[in-house]
């Protein structure tokens, strides 16, 4: 399964190198977008490395082609994956924002895609009425979530917010990707 992982800016991204790792050893071609915010807390290399793909940052990364990278990336993915998520991320896929490669690579999409989303910030963030009104909106446009889970937050508070396990986005794929098998 091709799949493309978007990585956004929150402390979380550390875990895009293990999800792209796995992927990988599973056999899937993994393609990594990252916001700007995202190379604050994880470098591109880590996931060139890991995914065996160029990474993708910013859209004039895409002049090595005639072709524009995010619209051949959304026409062949199989899958599309962010993990994590920040709050910024969800507005701007609600509101068809597109400002970055990664909002450019959602909006291009095929409706048949299936897009994966596992959120992580601060609770406080999770549960602002404005990032809830952005969940549903994106949930009405057929968008799965895993998580965000409870515990610990490196922002020091405890509750909802956390990335959800790598295992249970592992799972997740897993169980898409066997579907996709049986059609």
């Amino acid at each position: 399964m091709k799949i493309v992982l978007g990585i956004t800016g929150s402390i979380a991204a550390y875990k895009a190198a293990d999800l792209a790792s796995q992927l990988t050893k599973a056999g899937h071609q993994v393609h990594a977008i990252m916001t700007h915010s995202a190379c604050e807390f994880i470098t591109p290399l880590t996931l060139q490395t890991l995914t065996r793909h160029p990474v993708l940052v910013h859209l004039e990364d895409e002049k090595q082609s005639w072709q524009p990278g995010h619209i051949a990336l959304a026409d062949q993915a199989d899958l599309f994956l962010v993990a994590p998520a920040s709050a910024a991320i969800l507005g701007s896929f609600a509101h068809g924002m597109a400002p970055d490669p990664l909002t450019s690579t959602y909006l291009a999409l095929p409706r048949h895609t299936p897009v994966c989303i596992a959120p992580a910030m601060n609770g406080k963030m999770w549960q602002h009425p404005a990032t809830q009104r952005n969940v549903d909106i994106l949930r009405s446009d057929g968008v799965h979530f895993i998580g965000p889970d409870s515990g610990d937050l490196a922002c020091g508070y405890q509750g909802i917010g956390r990335l959800a396990p790598v295992e249970d986005i592992l799972a997740y794929v897993a169980t898409l990707s066997a579907a996709s098998c049986a059609s």
